[in-house]
């Protein structure tokens, strides 16, 4: 199966009208309809107010941030306003701290040490980047059933038990699923595609630009079509 890419651009510097793209909110956007016209905007901590003054101006979609985390009633609002097509949904995540608790009464000469994870998690991130407490799967899906229709994974993955959430996510959201890099500025995209399963990558446009030469051979896309 090929790969499709598209490019994650800061802002509208970064646009290329030829080149498939999302790119992130910033101040003025919402007062510029001709070039938010089309675009896939993504928030990150703006309101409500931002995004529908996006979508009334014409934006081809636009990805909820830290808005839907606080009031799923938002999604449900701007679904029924303006359809399901247009709207995402942008996901920051980390990896869950596991924290561990000692239980004091034992019935023997022992005491028993608890984690407070079994297996390891995503929890969503913040605007600011500080964790919720959220658990990535479980809102997404939830976010899912009130009219989400595309979901922007931005994570750093770097090992196996990453990638292996990584993996479970793609094979529940199928096409529905993007995945960008969070922070990392030279993300090991080969091992993403090969063991996390990736399929649709969103890449900032420093990794855009040589996207073919991060991908295993066999897997470059066949063209760089956006289906979000």
């Amino acid at each position: 199966m090929s790969v499709q890419f598209c490019c994650l651009a800061k802002n509208f510097s970064e646009l290329n009208p030829v080149v498939p793209s999302f790119v992130c909110c910033t101040p003025r956007m919402a007062s510029m309809p001709n070039q938010v016209m089309n675009a896939q905007v993504l928030l990150a901590g703006e309101s409500e107010l931002v995004a529908t003054a996006l979508l009334n101006a014409g934006a081809r979609k636009v990805f909820l941030g830290e808005i839907a985390l606080f009031d799923s009633t938002v999604v449900t609002r701007l679904v029924h306003q303006f359809g399901t097509e247009r709207i995402g949904l942008q996901v920051p995540v980390q990896r869950q701290s596991v924290s561990w608790s000692f239980e004091t009464e034992s019935n023997e000469d022992f005491h028993v040490v608890t984690p407070s994870l079994c297996d390891p998690v995503w929890e969503v991130l913040k605007a600011n980047g500080e964790t919720s407490g959220v658990r990535a799967a479980g809102w997404i899906d939830a976010m899912l059933h009130h009219g989400v229709s595309t979901v922007l994974l931005r994570a750093d993955i770097s090992d196996d038990a990453d990638l292996n959430l990584c993996a479970g996510l793609v094979e529940s959201l199928a096409n529905r699923l993007w995945v960008a890099p969070l922070n990392d500025l030279h993300p090991p995209i080969a091992d993403w595609v090969a063991f996390g399963q990736v399929r649709q990558l969103a890449l900032p446009a420093a990794l855009y630009h040589r996207r073919h030469a991060l991908v295993p051979r066999g897997s470059a896309a066949s063209g760089t079509v956006l289906t979000a």
